[in-house]
């Protein structure tokens, strides 16, 4: 019997996260306290919990699966990169240093001390573990500096599920291949293979699980169907292609986010881009800007050099001409720091120096090497965004943003529950907008996850374009629909994988008492 379950895969981007997070949603519904564990993390997509730490976004949709609040411990060493070479190393949370990958692999053994103890603490207090491993799990180059996935397994004692990619071709190789190159303990391990992400008659693909398991000896635990529009936050930017040719059109809200190199929290844009009215494109060219009535810079992690980027790509004389025309001009984070005058650097947090910025806000940044992280509540300051809904959201951002006193915020910022407050405090508010509200930034990420700002900003647009106003109500059924996302998903799986098998290994007898599905 094992108190661990690892997801390892035979590549990046093969399905570990979700896999991952189905199978904590299946046991939580089967009455088991199990919580995810990844050791390291590289994305740019990340979360501040409710204490101020930073994590990846992917852990924090785990956590949702086994319903538990997100905790650091869960990821602790997320890496954000800010060059081809080099991150931001984030541990237990909070920034550690930057530094490139050398330095970074020569510290294994600190860095591992650092996992182990985030994944004792969270052992102790969970039945079972589900640990994620990262990229593939045969890397024999990197395995002297790994400590994500095989000194990972080892540690917890894991069985391991490994999970192959067959829509991008090769599934045989993937799968013979990788375990081909494991030692003959990491192969004792292994417990099954699924198979995922496959598209048409799952009958045709019958002999070709009989070959995996002659070739392997490890049983096919199932075989994934593509799930279609599957609205789950996905760890990386390849999901951003989904919305990379999407039409623009006369009858929707058309919203361009331009694509930036060090973009980070593309998610902030999830559920805008589910709304029915809503046609959103994540665009990496200014001709594409065409017909777009909201455009959005998104995040950056090097902000400077992003922008720069713009400048050179041609977006800076794009965007002023749709400043001319009307259009919605948006910043989140780094991207409201663009939309200001002017972004200084003067402690090299990232490449030193200033930069001119937009210009389309009155106010200024000075980047500082200090990083604010902080869950936030606020009401909305103008009318017509609907200022009676609250927004949810977190900060992550380095720079202190001047000016913001002399032109109208967007924000203010509300009390967190139970904080004891006095009329000698004053109130923190949040981003800038011009005088008509049409050029605007915030530093709040997830500023459209509460449907009723979010209803409220497009029928803004809607009426602007001289279509009729939408009722809230489809916006609250888009969130509840993506907030069910994760059993439909969890459903799928225990349609289509021997999740018997699983259970048997981790000693808990077979699935969910509660669910009808019949495993296969």
């Amino acid at each position: 019997m094992k108190q661990a379950l690892a997801i390892l895969g035979t590549g990046s981007d093969v399905g570990k996260s979700l896999v991952t997070a189905g199978l904590c949603r299946l046991l939580h519904r089967a009455g088991v306290r199990v919580a995810p564990f990844k050791a390291q993390n590289m994305s740019l997509n990340s979360f501040v919990t409710t204490d101020g730490g930073e994590m990846g976004r992917a852990q924090v949709l785990q956590a949702q699966a086994c319903r538990l609040p997100p905790h650091v411990d869960m990821n602790p060493i997320l890496l954000k990169p800010e060059a081809d070479a080099k991150s931001q190393v984030i541990v237990q949370g909070k920034v550690w240093r930057s530094q490139n990958a050398l330095d970074y692999f020569e510290r294994k053994s600190q860095l591992f001390d650092f996992v182990k103890g985030s994944y004792d603490r969270l052992s102790k207090q969970y039945d079972v573990m589900v640990i994620e491993g990262a990229g593939s799990a045969a890397e024999m180059n990197l395995r002297d500096r790994d400590i994500v996935n095989w000194p990972m397994v080892e540690m917890a004692d894991a069985a391991v599920v490994l999970v192959a990619d067959i829509d991008r071709g090769g599934v045989f190789a993937q799968v013979i291949g990788t375990m081909d190159l494991l030692a003959s303990e990491e192969r004792q391990r292994v417990i099954g293979v699924v198979i995922n992400k496959f598209r048409g008659d799952l009958t045709l693909f019958e002999d070709g699980v009989s070959i995996i398991e002659e070739r392997t000896g490890v049983p096919v635990l199932g075989v994934l169907p593509y799930l279609r529009n599957l609205e789950l936050d996905q760890e990386d930017s390849v999901d951003i292609h989904r919305f990379r040719k999407t039409a623009f059109e006369a009858d929707t809200v058309n919203i361009a986010v331009v694509l930036l190199p060090h973009m980070s929290n593309f998610t902030d844009f999830n559920q805008v881009a589910a709304e029915p009215d809503v046609a959103l494109r994540f665009v990496a060219s200014p001709q594409e800007l065409q017909e777009a009535d909201a455009i959005i810079l998104p995040g950056s992690k090097t902000t400077i050099a992003d922008l720069e980027y713009l400048r050179k790509a041609g977006f800076e004389e794009a965007v002023m001409t749709h400043v001319q025309r009307g259009t919605e001009i948006m910043g989140v984070c780094g991207g409201f720091q663009m939309l200001g005058k002017e972004i200084s650097d003067p402690e090299h947090v990232e490449t030193g120096g200033s930069t001119k910025g937009l210009g389309l806000l009155a106010v200024e940044t000075e980047l500082r090497p200090h990083k604010n992280t902080v869950q936030v509540r606020a009401r909305s300051l103008l009318e017509s965004w609907g200022h009676e809904y609250p927004v949810e959201g977190y900060e992550i951002h380095m720079g202190d943003t001047r000016g913001m006193k002399s032109i109208p915020s967007c924000f203010r910022i509300l009390p967190v529950p139970g904080e004891v407050s006095s009329g000698s405090q004053k109130s923190r508010f949040d981003g800038a907008m011009n005088l008509d509200g049409r050029i605007w930034g915030t530093y709040i990420h997830g500023i459209f996850d509460q449907p009723g700002f979010r209803r409220h900003w497009l029928n803004r647009i809607r009426i602007r374009k001289g279509l009729a106003s939408l009722d809230l109500i489809i916006s609250e059924e888009v969130s509840q629909r993506m907030s069910k996302a994760l059993d439909r998903w969890a459903d799928h799986l225990e349609t289509h994988l021997n999740v018997n098998r699983i259970f048997s290994v981790l000693g808990l007898g077979g699935s969910s008492p509660d669910r009808q599905h019949q495993s296969k």
